[in-house]
């Protein structure tokens, strides 16, 4: 038989206190030894005493006898892991917590905040518990019948997750963005988006309340799971869907809800299955938004337009219940009626009327008014106004009618010979400016234009818009009558008689005018002389005696190189002026000097036929005559001769 030999350093120790009990008994008894020493012993021995060592400091134990007892006190206890789940039995119940047996070596406590679930536990009572520590740092065994709880609620959310099976639990508290709710004694979220199929704002009065539910999501790593009520909602509409969508047909009248309006149309609950009412489908007449006809929760009687089973698209239409309006349009609107509309469509080739709704007529621009300018309907129509016309044309198979404004009155140019005759003068309101001419209305429906070049006699403007602007009123000639095509020629210089006619001689050829530059570019300048009349100086004749240029805004003298009383033109030089002046220097110095020359020469002349013989004093003087004569003509002297 083997044996373990086992070395106790206390054994020395231990057996000086064997020795000195043995002593002090024998001391003091006559009894054996061994009864003495014993109970001394038992009265001075320490805890830790080991009396399987001997005095050779060595213990016998058999090895199998070892492993036997070991397993039998082994099994006295249960044994238990960290994280385990156990049932147990309150043995006891204090003021805090509850005393649990598991069958450990040692009792643990859960507080009684974990039973408020169970408001009657008793000691006896078997609960389950899940072992946090067998031994924590103060060697106590720490239970935890809430970590059960959730270990166990965790494996049932799993295993329903997974069948998809449908729960109960109990709204706690509401969080940010959803409520909290209790499944299984676990916590658990709801989105707001998930309480039900219609948006939910107020989440207080979901909280306190048993529903059921479905986990839609789960997080193994952090035990998180989310559920929804609105999946079951969902899945009974589903069924509903399926149900309708199996007897669903064209043309079937099918009784909805309104329950959500947008810009294009209303979205209807049929009974578990939406539908569209597009906005164009409401009302035979033009709507701009569908709440003008339809309300919230609105009850109404729709027909099935088209559907789509893949897509579950269903298309509804309201005003298909009643007959076209084109359909029944009354007796009285016919070819030449006249008629009242609203405005519901405005185009740059005119305005449609709506005359009934969905039944409407078009007002052509040219329909508007009799006169021949140009008009933009945009200006003349606003969306919503109301106005009289007359039916022009009208086709009901076609759908289509035409109005006309103008025709309620009489066309003007049938008498207008008689009230604008030619040469006539009238104040017009100017309607239009164009960069060829103006615009001006007489009366509503007649009207014509000033040419540009009419505006005045005297002054050339680049545009219009430099004499008069849209709604001055201004006086006018007609000029001519168009009564084919409702044409006025009109004009506004005309109302004054031509000044170039009297103006021809002031501003005659080489006469000189003071004038100002009033503006100037590369080609020359316009120079604004007296009467208002205005001149052109060609670039090359605004130089200076001294190689500069007259400049904008600087008066200077001009002299008239040419004057078109025809085609209104007045050119200037300021250059002619002193280069003028420079040819007259020369030409008065050329006359004087001819002068003199005649004078000299009838002076020689004189001279000889007085003189019948020369004389040496003669002679040198009529020398002297000559070479002077030929100096004045530029020829060469003639040499002197020395007697």
């Amino acid at each position: 038989m083997s044996e373990n030999n086992i070395v106790n350093p206390n054994a020395e120790e231990q057996e000086q206190e064997t020795a000195t009990a043995e002593s002090t008994a024998t001391a003091t008894s006559n009894v054996p030894v061994q009864q003495p020493v014993a109970e001394t012993i038992a009265k001075t021995a320490h805890d830790d005493f080991d009396w399987s060592i001997d005095k050779r400091n060595v213990s016998h134990y058999p090895e199998d006898e070892r492993v036997k007892y070991d397993k039998v006190y082994d099994n006295t206890f249960v044994q238990i892991e960290d994280s385990e789940i156990v049932n147990g039995n309150i043995v006891a119940l204090t003021k805090t917590d509850a005393v649990i047996n598991i069958g450990f070596k040692s009792d643990g406590l859960v507080s009684l905040n974990e039973f408020r679930d169970l408001p009657g536990v008793n000691i006896g009572d078997t609960v389950e518990v899940m072992v946090v520590e067998k031994e924590d740092r103060q060697g106590h065994l720490h239970l935890s019948r809430k970590s059960a709880r959730i270990f166990r609620a965790w494996e049932r959310i799993v295993e329903v997750h997974k069948t998809g099976e449908i729960i109960t639990g109990t709204v706690t508290s509401k969080t940010k963005g959803g409520l909290i709710v209790d499944v299984f004694g676990m916590e658990t979220f709801l989105p707001g988006s998930q309480i039900d199929v219609k948006p939910v704002t107020d989440y207080d009065q979901f909280v306190g309340k048993t529903m059921e539910f479905k986990v839609v999501k789960i997080n193994e790593a952090i035990k998180n799971a989310v559920v929804s009520h609105k999946a079951l909602i969902e899945s009974d509409i589903e069924a509903q869907r399926a149900e309708i969508m199996s007897k669903l047909e064209k043309g079937q009248v099918l009784e909805g809800t309104v329950k959500n309006i947008t810009d294009f149309g209303a979205f209807m609950d049929l009974g578990g299955l939406d539908g569209l009412l597009y906005i164009t489908d409401i009302s035979w007449g033009r709507i701009s938004h569908p709440a003008e006809v339809v309300k919230l929760d609105q009850k109404l009687q729709v027909v099935v337009l088209d559907f789509d089973d893949d897509k579950k698209r269903i298309s509804l239409g309201l005003k298909q219940l009643t007959p076209h309006p084109w359909d029944v349009l009354p007796e009285a609107v016919v070819e030449g009626a006249k008629v009242k509309g609203k405005v519901v469509n405005i185009e740059d080739y005119g305005a449609f009327l709506e005359i009934l709704p969905g039944v409407e007529g078009l007002v052509h621009v040219s329909e508007i008014t009799w006169a021949n300018t140009p008009i933009n309907a945009k200006e003349f129509f606003k969306l919503g106004d109301e106005h009289e016309a007359k039916v022009v044309t009208l086709d009901k198979d076609a759908r289509k009618m035409s109005l006309s404004i103008k025709q309620l009155s009489e066309d003007p140019w049938s008498t207008i010979e008689t009230k604008f005759p030619e040469h006539s003068k009238h104040k017009g309101l100017v309607k239009n400016i164009t960069p060829y001419g103006v615009f001006v209305e007489l009366e509503p429906g007649i009207g014509g234009m000033i040419h540009i070049s009419d505006l005045s006699w005297l002054k050339r403007f680049n545009h219009p818009s430099e004499y008069t602007k849209v709604g001055e009123h201004i006086d006018i000639a007609i000029l001519s009558i168009d009564k084919e095509n409702r044409k006025l020629q009109l004009g506004h210089k005309q109302l004054e008689e031509d000044p170039w006619n009297s103006l021809e001689d002031t501003f005659a050829v080489g006469t000189v005018h003071e004038g100002t530059v009033t503006r100037k570019d590369d080609k020359g300048a316009i120079v604004q002389l007296q009467y208002g009349l205005e001149g052109f100086a060609p670039s090359r004749h605004l130089f200076k005696e001294d190689g500069k240029t007259v400049n904008a805004d600087e008066t200077a003298q001009f002299m008239v190189i040419e004057f078109d009383r025809n085609e209104k033109r007045i050119l200037v030089s300021h250059t002619r002026i002193w280069e003028q002046a420079k040819t007259e220097e020369k030409e008065v110095a050329k006359k004087e000097a001819k002068v003199e020359s005649d004078n000299t020469k009838k002076a020689v002349k004189t001279l000889q036929g007085k003189v019948e013989k020369a004389t040496l004093g003669d002679l040198g003087a009529l020398a002297q005559i000559k070479e002077k004569l030929k100096k004045e003509e530029g020829g060469p002297a003639e040499p002197k001769t020395e007697e």
